[in-house]
């Protein structure tokens, strides 16, 4: 007898595999829970093997599990690519999308190139602002569409895409961390992450000083490069001429942000949202990707543990 699998099911388990755990599942799934953990036990039933093991501090992958998420991911994307194929209209005109300068490296460029080899006739305009200057864009209507960084996430119009850590930066090998006061390279009066690291030195008692206070980012990564400040970035967007300060150093622990994207109050246009289909398929792919990275690296720590338990019996 011939068995179909529910989809719904399928994108369950690919989101509990992304993120680590049910909870976040739900939460960019915008179900609950208990709806979240009900799917993966069904499609447990389904399969008649349990997909993930239980017992343990962190959610990790069975066997069966480990085997379904290749497969899972293969059929969720022809799904979409069949349905994107036969309902998507023919696109045409400009789309204005916005996005913080320091996220442009990391983001901005496979979303672009994927979006102009689906949509070749639609023009790009790209607006680099600070996040507080995209909102009031936004709202004005001089942009379609925008990303930005947020301490917190909510309200209409706004969509977590991911949350990421704001990270202390320096040049690879420096010392401008350790120095008294602390030389810092920090953004302009609007910059988001601004009064959250001043707030963190302050909290800490740590003197510092102002080495450059500009919204420009080239100039910040200056700064830095030479190694006579350290600055503040998110984690997936450090350039690899940078170091992460490892916790311990002397400097404070910051706080994780949101990536959101946000669509105008009165909604978006049909190129907006297809813009928006685009930004959300990259960073659930990136997802993914820290997703598999996570289950092998805990999958091999998992397979030593049990070489280790032979060999000592």
């Amino acid at each position: 007898m011939r068995r179909d699998l529910d989809l719904a099911l399928l994108r369950a388990f690919l989101a509990v595999v992304q993120t680590g755990s049910v909870t976040a599942a739900a939460h960019i799934l915008n179900r609950t829970q208990a709806a979240v953990s009900l799917q993966i036990k069904r499609l447990e039933e389904s399969l008649d093997q349990p997909l993930f093991e239980r017992g343990h501090k962190r959610l990790t992958l069975a066997p069966a599990g480990e085997q379904l998420v290749g497969l899972a991911q293969r059929l969720v994307a022809m799904n979409d690519e069949v349905f994107e194929s036969m309902t998507t209209p023919s696109f045409e005109g400009e789309v204005r999308l916005g996005i913080p300068v320091d996220l442009i490296v990391t983001y901005a460029a496979p979303i672009l190139r994927r979006f102009n080899e689906r949509w070749p006739s639609v023009r790009v305009s790209l607006n680099a602002l600070n996040s507080h200057d995209l909102v009031e864009a936004l709202g004005q209507g001089k942009i379609d569409l925008a990303m930005t960084t947020d301490l917190d996430t909510g309200g209409r119009g706004v969509e977590l895409l991911a949350r990421d850590d704001l990270v202390w930066v320096s040049s690879p090998g420096g010392k401008a961390h350790r120095r008294t006061p602390l030389p810092i390279a920090v953004g302009g009066r609007s910059c988001r992450f601004r009064p959250v690291l001043i707030e963190a030195l302050r909290q800490h008692g740590i003197e510092w000083r102002v080495v450059v206070e500009v919204a420009n980012q080239d100039a910040v990564n200056a700064t830095v490069a030479a190694g006579i400040s350290v600055s503040v970035m998110l984690r997936e967007t450090v350039p690899s001429s940078f170091e992460v300060v490892p916790r311990g150093n002397g400097l404070p622990d910051l706080p994780s942000f949101a990536i959101n994207l946000r669509t105008p109050a009165g909604g978006a246009t049909e190129l907006a949202e297809e813009m928006a289909r685009h930004i959300r398929a990259e960073f659930a792919a990136r997802a993914s990707l820290r997703g598999e990275r996570f289950f092998q690296s805990d999958l091999i720590e998992r397979r030593g543990s049990r070489k280790t338990s032979r060999a000592a019996a």
